[in-house]
This record gives structure tokens, C-alpha cells and sequence, in this order.
């Protein structure tokens, strides 16, 4: 099964997503019930509920209400798995129409949750249910970027070349997979105060994690990991004998494969070397506060370090238009890609994960040119304008974009122009899709994803929270 199927707005949309065609204009129903049943919910939490009512009650305008309220629980109502083994408290997130957990997704889906955990103890230990599970995937494989729920199930694809074993979905090397389970441990910690999810199997990952960044700063060798998949698409396999192409041992670390599963023409992809940047010093905090593991935090706080340096060193170029700004992907060499994809990490989402400030002057041009038509994938058509990327391929706007825009924004103005565009292009259903075309958002990509809806429910939340005037 691909990871991303094309669905037009005329297919059958499942998992009770949709009952029908949603018409503004409807007699009977202005805004029909397309959130799941409350009997076929996976998992109820009333003080998402109460959010959900408050945030209705409140929004003068009644269709942001409804979206609001399909989209925030999706993750909750459609995919997310919690069991207890031994007592100990595992949850299996999948990304929505495929039976797998994404290390990054399933972090990214259950994010905006975490100031609900003080309501709601059964939703804290979902969380770290989840944390748990995240450690337990990292020690069969830190390479992995996808896993399934049975140990003993194996890959589906069949035509992939590298050390798959049992329990994983998909090995496509991300920085950015190991780093989401930082962030996500380190909010649940600072949250809480709950060190339960830190235990042995946590520091084991780790270790693993620091492991896996040090052999992908290829300083001595090309590391133990390679990846070649037999396919007439050029961007789900790797050049080179499956190691990509080469790069100079400058301190980064290489990432195969982008956040969208692509993979890198430059390995040393710069907004998830930043992300492993702030990881690294997050997970050190953690290790010297909670385990003790001093000699190992400090480890992890030099290689922050050196990759900090290098970023600075070789991940910022002269922009003819915009001046010294990040590049998208580089060699270390000299060689640079000068673009942004809608996923995140991206260059825009910076901020939005603490690894530069927002008004930090490399990130304010750098947030210039990845919106202009000076980034190959920023498309501008009758319905919106917005980031995409080569995963989907051109004209097709990432609704993920749009709300990162939004989420990162300092201008009123804009973080309104974003909750419109989104507001105009969910194709009459009701929910965000992984991508539209720029001239008609009822052709959309994936009916049912659920980092997309909640992303969007977090930036609607943050807005009525910080920003209520704009909703009115």
C-alpha cells in the first residue's frame, strides 16, 4: 500500500469520515455530521469535548466551529490504539488510512493534546503510552521510520534492500523521526512532572539515537545503514549504491529521507539538523535530571554543539535576492538545494519547534523567500497559494503549510489570510487532506489524515487562546 494515495472528491472516503456531500447551500443541514459516531470513537476525552464546546461557543463563525470540531479530536476518535502490558501503559498511533505508526506523525497527531493532560488523567496516560511505545520501536531499529503494532509482522513492500526485520513498516532513514520522540518526552515531562516513561527502555533509546547521529555524520566510514527499493519513482529510493549522494564530513548529520518520506539529493538536510540541535539538549536535560546518566548528557550536549556549529557554518548561503538565508539541503561541499516542502521539519516551522526564534533575522528571510515564487514548491492558483512539495508534485498545495504559515506568524493579518485559505479549501467535507490543487480543493490527496486535521486544530486553539479577535 502507498503511503500516499491520490482521492479524488468523488471517491468513497472511509472510516466514517464522510457520510455524504457537504453543500453549504444544504435546506436541511448547513453544516452534516461527518465526525465519526460517539459509539466508534477510538478513544473519548471529555476535556477535548469541553474545548470543542468552548471553542464553538465562542467562534462567531459557525463554520469554524464545525471544522474545529471534526478536526481536533480526529487523532482521538480514529487512531490511536492503547493497551496496558504489565501495567505499563503502550499506545499505537496510526497516521489514519494506513494500519502503521510514523515515529513522527504519531507525535505530531497527539501534540496539540498535551495541555489537556492536567483534565484529563486517561489522556496523560495515552500520552505516555505513547512515549513508551516510541522507545520500544527505536531499540528494535533507530533507522526505522515506520513500525506495525505485531512484532512479528513484516514489511509489506517486498522490493526493499536494506536490513528490514520484524515489526517494521518501513526503514526509510529521518532525522526528524528520532527527534519528534525528544520533543514529545520533553513536553510530556515538563507537563507532568511524570518520570515513569523514562525508565531503562527510555535511556536504551537513547543511547541508540546518539549512536545513530554519530554514525550519520559519516566521520569515518558511510555508517551501517543503506537503502535501495526497486521502483520507477525516483524519490522513494537512494542513489549512489544506497548510501545517496556523497557528502564532506563537516559535523552535520546526514538524513536519507525528508519528513515526506522523499529522498534528500543532499543529505545534510538543514531544518532537521536544527530540530536535532534543540532534541539533543532536551534529551541531555532529561538524562542528567531523570536518569542520572551524566557522562551520557554530556555527549549529547557536544554534538549538539558541533552540529549547531556547522549549521552555522555551512548550512546558511547567500540568497541574490533575499540575502543570507538557510538553504533547504546541502553537501558540505558547496552544493546547496534552495527550496521548502510543506512538512515539517521544514524551513518555515523553525519556530514552531524551538530551534530558531521567530524573529531571528536569517529565519525572517528565509521565511521571505520560502514564500515567494522564488521556492520552486510555493504555488499560488484561483483557490490559494501555499507550500507544497515533489512528494505530491506540482500545483498541489499542503494544507500542513498553510497552517504552519499560520502558526509561525507574528502579523495579524496573515495568521487571518491562513484560517480563511484553510477554511475555503477542505473540498466540502469538513476535514484538511494532505494536499489539494491550487485551483480546485475538491482534487485532494488522503481523506483521512489525521496529522493534518489536528495541526489545524492546534493552530485554531493557539488563535482562540492568544488571538480571539481574529475568529470574531
Amino acid at each position: 500500500m502507498k503511503r500516499r494515495t491520490f482521492i479524488q472528491n468523488s471517491s468513497l472516503l472511509g472510516a466514517g469520515l464522510l457520510a455524504g456531500k457537504f453543500s453549504l447551500a444544504s435546506a436541511l443541514q448547513e453544516f452534516p455530521t461527518v465526525r465519526l459516531a460517539q459509539s466508534e470513537r477510538h478513544f473519548p476525552s471529555e476535556a477535548i469535548e469541553r474545548a470543542i464546546r468552548e471553542f464553538q461557543q465562542f467562534a462567531a463563525d459557525k463554520e469554524l466551529g464545525w471544522l474545529f470540531g471534526n478536526c481536533f479530536p480526529n487523532t482521538l476518535d480514529t487512531t490511536v490504539y492503547p493497551e496496558d502490558k504489565d501495567g505499563k501503559p503502550y499506545t499505537y498511533v496510526i497516521t489514519g488510512d494506513i494500519d502503521a505508526m510514523w515515529l513522527r506523525d504519531s507525535c505530531a497527531q497527539v501534540w496539540p493534546y498535551l495541555p489537556f493532560m492536567a483534565e484529563d488523567n486517561q489522556l496523560q496516560r495515552l500520552i505516555a503510552g505513547l512515549v513508551n511505545k516510541q522507545s520500544e520501536c527505536i531499540n528494535i531499529d533507530p533507522y526505522a521510520n515506520a513500525f506495525y503494532n505485531d512484532p512479528t509482522k513484516v514489511g509489506e513492500w517486498g522490493s526493499d534492500h536494506t536490513d528490514m526485520k520484524p515489526g517494521i513498516h518501513e526503514r526509510k532513514w529521518e532525522i526528524d523521526s528520532l527527534c519528534y520522540t525528544i520533543r514529545l518526552g520533553y513536553a510530556y515531562w515538563k507537563a507532568t512532572d511524570d518520570t515513569a516513561p523514562f525508565g531503562s527502555e527510555w535511556v536504551t533509546a537513547q543511547r541508540n539515537i546518539l549512536k545513530t547521529f554519530k554514525e550519520q555524520q559519516r566521520k569515518e566510514n558511510l555508517g551501517p545503514y543503506r537503502f535501495e527499493r526497486t521502483t520507477a519513482r525516483g524519490s522513494d529510493t537512494l542513489q549512489v549504491d544506497g548510501y545517496g549522494y556523497p557528502v564532506n564530513p563537516v559535523g552535520l548529520i546526514c538524513s536519507s529521507f525528508r519528513p515526506s518520506d522523499d529522498a534528500t539529493v543532499f543529505s545534510f538536510l538543514i531544518p532537521s539538523n536544527l530540530f536535532a540541535v534543540v532534541s539533543l539538549r532536551q534529551s541531555a536535560e532529561m538524562l542528567a535530571n531523570i536518569a542520572n546518566e551524566q557522562a551520557l548528557a554530556l555527549e549529547l550536549l557536544e554534538l549538539a554543539n558541533e552540529v549547531e556549529h556547522a549549521v552555522k557554518e555551512y548550512g546558511i548561503v547567500d540568497h541574490p535576492m533575499h540575502g543570507r538565508v538557510y538553504a533547504y539541503e546541502v553537501d558540505g561541499f558547496g552544493s546547496y538545494m534552495m527550496m521548502d516542502d510543506a512538512n515539517i521539519p521544514s524551513l518555515l516551522s523553525l519556530p514552531y519547534l524551538g530551534a530558531v526564534e521567530v524573529d531571528d533575522p536569517i529565519y525572517q528571510r528565509t521565511r521571505a523567500y520560502v514564500l515567494s515564487a522564488g521556492n520552486p514548491f510555493f504555488f499560488k492558483g484561483s483557490a490559494a497559494e501555499g507550500i507544497g512539495g515533489p512528494h505530491i508534485g506540482r500545483d498541489m498545495i499542503w494544507p500542513m503549510g498553510i497552517t504552519m504559515r499560520g502558526l509561525t506568524s507574528i502579523d495579524d493579518n496573515e495568521i487571518k489570510k491562513c484560517i480563511d485559505l484553510l477554511k475555503r479549501t477542505h473540498g466540502e467535507t469538513g476535514f484538511m487532506h494532505e494536499s489539494f490543487h491550487k485551483d480546485d480543493p475538491k482534487k485532494f490527496t488522503r481523506s483521512w489524515f489525521a496529522w493534518a486535521n489536528t495541526l489545524f486544530g492546534e493552530f485554531l486553539w493557539k488563535t482562540y487562546k492568544e488571538k480571539p479577535y481574529l475568529l470574531k
